[in-house]
C-alpha cells in the first residue's frame, strides 16, 4: 500500500533539526535514492534528466527537499554521468575503454601532469538542473546541492598510492591538487548561493574507513579541512544548511568536523559506529542523521525495519537535532518494501 505523508514539504523542518531543534516530525534525509526505487514508487520510469518526476517523488515520499548534484562528481556511482567523467573522456588521448575512469586510473603523478591537466574545463560546471527545477518546486520545498569531494577527487586524480606517497615526498604537489579542486568547489558553492530556492549544500566526501581516518588527521587539518571551513563559512553567511556525508570511524575527527561548522552529519556508519553513543557525545554540537543499515534495507523484513526505526527514534529524536535515513543511501538493490517500511515507521513513531 502506498503510504504518503499527511503534511506538505517544508524545508523549515530540516533547518529546525539542523539547528538542534524539533518541529512536527523527525525529517527524512537521504543524499541519494537510486532511480529504480523512485521509479517503483511512482509506477513509471524516472530518469536522471526527468526533474519533474524527481520532484514528484521526493515530495510524495515525504522529503522536504530535493538533492541535486552541481559539483564535479555524483554520489554513488561517481563516474557515471559525472561532470568530470565527461571532461576526462575528452582529455584522455588514446580513448580506450575505461581509460577516463577516475576511480581506476590516475592522471596527475608529476608536476608536469598537474600543469597540463585541463583545470579550466573543469571550472565550467553545469548548473542547469539546479536552475531549471526552481518553478517545479512546491512553495516551501528547497534544493540541497550535492558538492564537495575535495579529498576524494584529489586522491582519485593522483591515484591513492601516489597521493599517499606524495604527502611525504612531494607535499606541495598534493597541496596544489587539493587547492585546485577546492577552488572549483568554492566557485560551485558561490554560484548556488545566489539561487533563492537552494536551502543547503551537502558535501559528500568519504574521509574515513572501518578503522579510522583514511590519512592522518594532521594531513586532513593541513590540506583539506581549511577548505571545508571556508565553504561552510560562505554557506552560513547566506543562511544555508551545511550537510556532510562520510562513511567510516569518525571518532578521531569529530572535533574537527564540529570545528569546520557543519550542521548535519550523515549517516554515522552503522558498520563501525554506534549512532546512539555519537548522539550522547556530540549531539549538542551538531545534528545527527541516519542510520538504518543498508544490509537491513536489502535483507531484513519490513517488521524488522519498523522495529529498528522505532529504536532509532526513541533513542535519538528526543529534544530534536535528529533526522532519519539509511546507513549510506537507498541503493537500487534495497527491497522496495523496506524503503517503504522505513518511511512508514518514521511517520508512525517520529511525531513530536
Amino acid at each position: 500500500m502506498m503510504i504518503k505523508p499527511d503534511f506538505e514539504p517544508d524545508f523549515e523542518r530540516i533547518k529546525t533539526a539542523a539547528k538542534l531543534g524539533k518541529s512536527d516530525i523527525v525529517p527524512l534525509l537521504e543524499c541519494l535514492i537510486d532511480l529504480p526505487i523512485q521509479s517503483t514508487f511512482l509506477g513509471r520510469e524516472v530518469t536522471g534528466d526527468d526533474l519533474q518526476s524527481q520532484v514528484e517523488f521526493w515530495t510524495s515520499a515525504g522529503y522536504d527537499y530535493i538533492p541535486l548534484t552541481a559539483g564535479m562528481m555524483n554520489p554513488g556511482k561517481v563516474t557515471q554521468d559525472s561532470f568530470i567523467s565527461k571532461v576526462l573522456k575528452d582529455y584522455v588521448a588514446d580513448g580506450s575503454e575505461d581509460s577516463w575512469n577516475v576511480e581506476t586510473n590516475d592522471f596527475i603523478r608529476t608536476r608536469e601532469d598537474f600543469e597540463k591537466f585541463p583545470w579550466g574545463v573543469l571550472e565550467k560546471l553545469d548548473f542547469n538542473k539546479v536552475k531549471n527545477v526552481a518553478p517545479m518546486l512546491p512553495e516551501k520545498m528547497k534544493v540541497v546541492v550535492l558538492s564537495g569531494k575535495i579529498f576524494t577527487l584529489s586522491w582519485m586524480l593522483m591515484g591513492f598510492d601516489n597521493f599517499a606517497t606524495s604527502l611525504i615526498l612531494d607535499e606541495q604537489l598534493v597541496a596544489d591538487v587539493v587547492e585546485k579542486v577546492a577552488k572549483i568547489q568554492i566557485a560551485c558553492v558561490d554560484a548556488v548561493l545566489e539561487m533563492p530556492h537552494v536551502g543547503g549544500v551537502w558535501f559528500v566526501d568519504d574521509i574515513a574507513f572501518g578503522t579510522g581516518a583514511i590519512i592522518s588527521p594532521n594531513a586532513f587539518r593541513k590540506h583539506v579541512f581549511p577548505w571545508y571551513k571556508e565553504l561552510t563559512k560562505r554557506c552560513h553567511k547566506r543562511d544555508l544548511i551545511v550537510f556532510f556525508h562520510t562513511d567510516g570511524v569518525l571518532t578521531g575527527l569529530m572535533d574537527d568536523l564540529i570545528d569546520i561548522g557543519i550542521d548535519v552529519l550523515q549517516p554515522i556508519d552503522p558498520t563501525c559506529m554506534d549512532i546512539v553513543e555519537v548522539k550522547k557525545r556530540w549531539g549538542n554540537k551538531l545534528c545527527i542523521a541516519g542510520n538504518v543499515p543498508n544490509e537491513m534495507l536489502q535483507l531484513a523484513s519490513p517488521k524488522q525495519i519498523e522495529d529498528y526505526v522505532k529504536y532509532l527514534i526513541e533513542n535519538l529524536a528526543p529534544g530534536g537535532g535528529y533526522m532519519l535515513g539509511s546507513g549510506n543511501s537507498v541503493a537500487e538493490w534495497s527491497k522496495f518494501e523496506n524503503f517503504m517500511a522505513m518511511r512508514a515507521a518514521n511517520f508512525k513513531f517520529g511525531r513530536y
